[in-house]
């Protein structure tokens, strides 16, 4: 092996090593099973963006355009672990197998804690709290693995394609 080639070597170790940890996990493949909480099908108002720090501005979730009332559906199976008020609006959180556990708001709450849900069944109603997406209503729903956020919609496969550079 020549110098040029071996130091070549190194330095693509070295920036490997050094090169940053996302903080959002890498967009999971579409999980069998999972499906929209609402429906019909609902449009996206805003998108997953999360922040680049865990204490930064950012949106870990996405909003899903909704009416008053609309019933909200457990993406999967899993269990009720929340159900009640948080922040002056209705919060319902669905711990699902792997690790994963979907939040919901603004929803009146529904199950109660520790209810056994199968994917398409009812864990609550959309609220008529005026929120972020004022002065539509919409739902927000959020996917976490642990202390990870994820794209809800990568997880059934409604993730919009995104051209990367190359590094």
């Amino acid at each position: 092996m020549s110098l040029v080639s071996s130091l070549a070597a190194a330095v693509l170790s070295v920036a490997a090593l050094l090169a940053p940890a996302p903080l959002a996990a890498e967009a999971p493949a579409p999980a069998r099973g999972w499906t929209w909480p609402l429906a019909p099908q609902p449009s996206v108002v805003r998108g997953f963006d999360p922040p680049d720090r865990p204490w930064l501005a950012g949106h870990r979730g996405v909003d899903l355009s909704a009416r008053v009332g609309q019933p909200v559906r457990a993406p999967t199976g899993g269990e009720v672990t929340y159900s009640g008020r948080l922040a002056g609006r209705g919060v319902v959180v669905v711990g699902h197998a792997g690790g994963l556990r979907s939040t919901f708001e603004p929803v009146t709450a529904g199950p109660p804690v520790g209810t056994a849900v199968a994917r398409g069944d009812p864990v609550g109603t959309v609220e008529p709290v005026a929120g972020h997406c004022s002065p539509a209503t919409c739902l927000h729903w959020g996917v976490r693995r642990g202390d990870t956020y994820l794209d809800p919609l990568a997880l059934i496969g409604a993730r919009p394609v995104v051209l990367l550079p190359l590094r």
